[in-house]
């Protein structure tokens, strides 16, 4: 069952271009894992790709399309389940050193997957948003 699941939309403060380069480097993915969780993960990754293995899940994400300062689409490549991800960096009429930042998950979901994770995907998106625009970064 395809699931679709969209975060806030958030401004951050700081120009498309600049946003987009800190997404852009999948090994740029490693640094964001928060200090005290590092000793849970084990992540490999290159300018394209990052795999990492997660509570003895392996998870995988390829960068599928990048559209400069615009969009950056990713897929799963090696996961439990099939998903896709889309960030997005919005220009924001009239301020040239902000983005209108969102992120869009589609996954391939059974109904049981679908309840105990999509409260909890959102619920990432949303605070990844947040934590953006309340850095500026």
């Amino acid at each position: 069952m395809k699931t679709g699941i969209r975060s806030k939309h958030a401004v951050v403060h700081k120009p498309p271009y600049m946003l987009y380069m800190a997404f852009v480097d999948m090994r740029n993915f490693t640094q964001m894992v928060p200090e005290d969780k590092r000793g849970e993960f084990r992540i490999e990754a290159d300018y394209d790709s990052v795999h990492a293995v997660v509570q003895g899940f392996n998870v995988g994400v390829k960068v599928l399309e990048r559209v400069p300062y615009s969009r950056i689409d990713f897929a799963d490549d090696g996961a439990p389940f099939q998903f896709s991800v889309s960030m997005h960096f919005d220009a924001v009429d009239g301020q040239p050193d902000s983005t209108d930042f969102s992120v869009e998950v589609n996954a391939e979901l059974n109904f049981m997957m679908k309840m105990m994770l999509s409260s909890r995907i959102q619920e990432a998106l949303d605070k990844m948003v947040d934590g953006l625009a309340a850095n500026g970064q």
